[in-house]
């Protein structure tokens, strides 16, 4: 079943205890993202209110006693789109709330797949489907997948760091 729009975001919301993305792809072309990219790329500052509207978020489902984190897998040398978030949208996201770790798989494969998604209360399981180039292709909610997410979860934990410890390690 395909999730857009308000059918997405109500499911998003409802959850009631835990949401926890993986982030495998090495870049993301995200149309309201464009700019701010391009912004970072000339070295202009991060404009104010960068990502408002989703701190507001994190910091709603916080408040609520519900917790929100990711793991996102990276290779080094990283994408000019991980430079840009490791500068300005991840720091951000963690002091809204929100609790982020890095999988540096330059020189291990752990095994885990490529594909992007999110769980919800360890049951609900939702991919992210891209193009090569990182343009979304949509959101697909799936059966069956819960018990292997829990588990590619267990591994991906096990095995990153928090972000601000990968940054004292690889600046």
């Amino acid at each position: 079943m395909l999730l857009d729009g308000d059918q997405w975001r109500e499911h998003f919301d409802a959850y009631e205890r835990d949401a926890f993305r993986f982030e495998a792809q090495p870049t993301y072309s995200m149309p309201r993202e464009a700019e701010n990219l391009a912004r970072f790329l000339r070295g202009e500052p991060k404009p104010d209110g960068h990502n408002a509207a989703w701190h507001r978020r994190v910091q709603g489902f916080v408040s609520s006693g519900r917790t929100i984190g990711r793991v996102r897998v990276v290779r080094r040398p990283l994408t000019d789109y991980q430079r840009y978030q490791f500068a300005w949208g991840i720091p951000g996201n963690i002091a809204a709330g929100e609790d982020i770790r890095i999988l540096d798989a330059t020189d291990q494969d752990f095994g885990i797949p490529s594909q992007d998604w999110w769980m919800f209360d360890e049951s609900s399981v939702v991919h992210l489907n891209f193009r090569p180039d990182g343009t979304q292709i949509n959101r697909e909610l799936v059966n069956g997948r819960a018990a292997e997410c829990r588990e590619l979860k267990r591994i991906a934990i096990a095995n990153s760091v928090p972000f601000v410890d990968y940054l004292k390690a690889h600046g």
